[in-house]
């Protein structure tokens, strides 16, 4: 098992924002040239670690070495950091050659909002791979069509102010988080970061500093270790200019409104403890809609898998788990859906339940004694009813419990309309969502479902797809739908990844079809799934049309 990281002292974490200060002045002259070669640089940093980053967080998980489920620590690591990192090097390649980014597809004004694809993109050969989901990310609608990026480009390109020292408070369940949440504040936002490693996953840092090397070089990058201590010391620090916190509500809260007596007045007043810029990823109650089509039993059982995939990967301790499914009482195929849901979840092995507290939270929401402990039983708690346990609705459970919340609708629009409202108003959380909606619902009534996503206050919306692929694009944006402020901060302040540069951001739409050939390896269903993400992480670490034909052969033994 990992090593515990010495706690950092108030005067180290004074050390490390002294070097950030006179990072920040480095970074104030660098060119887009020396920019662009960091990057690169750490593009090779991290290709030299990523065995060494996946075994440790393997062990930390105690993923068996014969596990499918050791695929998630590739994707959700090397994987979506190495992604990250190449598309913002041809941002910054693009704006050198023509003064902005290139975005892979044409800007669309629809009901009053500009539309851009932001996946596939043309980089990595996502057309070939991935074809033929689409991301489409919509902006505010103040944000006309001939200047989607020019707000941000002007930060980032323009008349340079001085960068901010920025505390990142890393996440604890996923490991590109922490590293792309750095990675955007400094090649995004242009500032330099302390971030502060959570306890679940320090274990990374020392990866981090050898795969990031040239950027700790610069000191544009600088790891504080410890728990709330630390975290308080380094926010409250008088160098530290602005705060990025991944993690929950309750954490958000005490952050900015304090533990005292006076918490709840100071937020009606609004008076933080904190006054500093904050920005943050909070989580999310994640709903799953299935509209009550006619499906084939193929196209049935494959949304089934990625629902089941959903609650299972990285043993639902991810903020977009799928924590409540939607169903119609009134559809057909409800028990077809239920058997085939049961029998997968019963087919997947239980994991490691190492993320602290699961183990009491899954006794709160499931009001079921556990026998282990350590290995808790995917649950689906059947046709709940949310007046006598609305905390299935409005608390994230971060604990491998799933809720069906069952609608009295009488037909497929009627049904989506609700779901719209009660997902919109009745369950926390403005992240992410998902739809599954048939091939003929999508062509007759066109229409009524956009209208459904114009409606839908989410960051990001899948339509027959997880969220979760969204965020390892790392192309759209990634963050809570931009309703919240620090008093009500929802599912978060601001977006992160966010790779082409685009101007205040309101939602990205995920669109995948029923049923995808060959089988994702994100499918909890995939027989080898680690092999092909392996061929991927070197696509993206050197892309080459050369490595097409290994890649797609092997991504058809799933």
């Amino acid at each position: 098992m990992p090593i515990a990281h010495a706690p950092s002292s108030t005067a180290e974490i004074d050390e490390s924002l002294t070097r950030l200060a006179s990072g920040a002045k480095i970074l104030t002259t660098m060119s887009i040239r020396d920019r662009i070669g960091l990057i690169e640089q750490c593009i090779e940093g991290i290709g030299s670690v990523a065995r060494e980053w996946v075994e440790a967080a393997c062990d930390a998980k105690q993923i068996p070495r014969t596990s499918p489920a050791r695929t998630e620590e590739v994707t959700a690591g090397p994987l979506a950091t190495v992604r990250f990192l190449q598309l913002v090097a041809q941002t910054y390649k693009d704006f050198e050659r023509y003064g902005a980014p290139r975005l892979p597809g044409t800007v669309h004004r629809v009901a009053d909002q500009c539309r851009i694809q932001v996946f596939p993109t043309p980089l990595l050969y996502d057309s070939l791979l991935f074809r033929p989901m689409t991301a489409e990310t919509w902006l505010h609608p103040d944000v006309q069509a001939d200047a989607v990026t020019s707000a941000s480009t002007a930060k980032l390109f323009g008349e340079k102010r001085d960068p901010q020292i920025v505390a990142v408070l890393g996440a604890g369940n996923v490991s590109s988080i922490p590293a792309t949440d750095a990675l955007t504040k400094i090649f995004i936002e242009d500032n330099v970061v302390a971030l502060k490693m959570n306890p679940v996953n320090e274990y990374l840092g020392p990866i981090f500093e050898k795969g990031l090397t040239p950027l700790f070089q610069a000191n544009l990058l600088q790891l504080v270790y410890g728990a709330v201590d630390a975290g308080r010391d380094l926010i409250e620090n008088s160098q530290t200019n602005s705060v990025h916190i991944t993690g929950s509500i309750a954490s958000h809260d005490n952050i900015v409104w304090g533990t005292g007596e006076d918490r709840e007045q100071r937020r009606r007043e609004n008076r933080p403890v904190l006054n500093k810029t904050i920005t943050s990823e909070l989580g999310n109650v994640s709903p799953w809609a299935v509209l009550p089509g006619r499906y084939t039993d193929a196209e049935l059982r494959s949304q089934v898998e990625l629902i089941a995939t959903s609650i299972t990967n990285n043993v639902s301790f991810n903020c977009i788990g799928t924590k409540v499914i939607l169903t119609s009482r009134n559809w057909p195929q409800r028990s077809q859906f239920h058997q085939l849901l049961d029998d997968l979840l019963h087919s997947i092995p239980q994991r490691y339940a190492y993320y602290p507290g699961a183990a009491e939270r899954f006794v709160k929401f499931t009001g079921s004694e556990v026998k282990n402990t350590e290995q808790l039983p995917w649950t689906l708690l059947k046709d709940i009813n949310p007046q006598e346990a609305p905390y299935l609705l409005q608390e994230e459970s971060f604990t491998p419990v799933c809720a069906e919340l069952v609608l009295d609708a009488d037909s497929e629009l009627s049904f989506l309309q609700q779901s719209v409202d009660v997902m919109n108003d009745q369950i926390w959380g403005t992240l992410a969502a998902s739809l599954t909606v048939t091939d003929a619902f999508q062509q007759s009534h066109a229409d009524a479902l956009d209208a459904a996503l114009q409606k839908l206050r989410f960051g990001t919306i899948g339509i027959n797809q997880w969220t979760a692929l969204s965020f390892a694009l790392m192309s759209p944006p990634w963050g809570g739908y931009p309703s919240s402020n620090l008093q009500d901060a929802q599912s978060g302040i601001g977006f992160v990844h966010n790779t082409y540069l685009l101007d205040r951001p309101q939602k990205t739409i995920l669109r995948g079809p029923l049923q995808t050939k060959p089988k994702p390896i994100w499918n909890s269903t995939h027989r080898h799934p680690e092999r092909v993400t392996w061929d991927l992480f070197d696509l993206y670490r050197s892309p080459s049309l050369l490595k097409l034909p290994k890649l797609s052969l092997s991504s058809f033994t799933g």
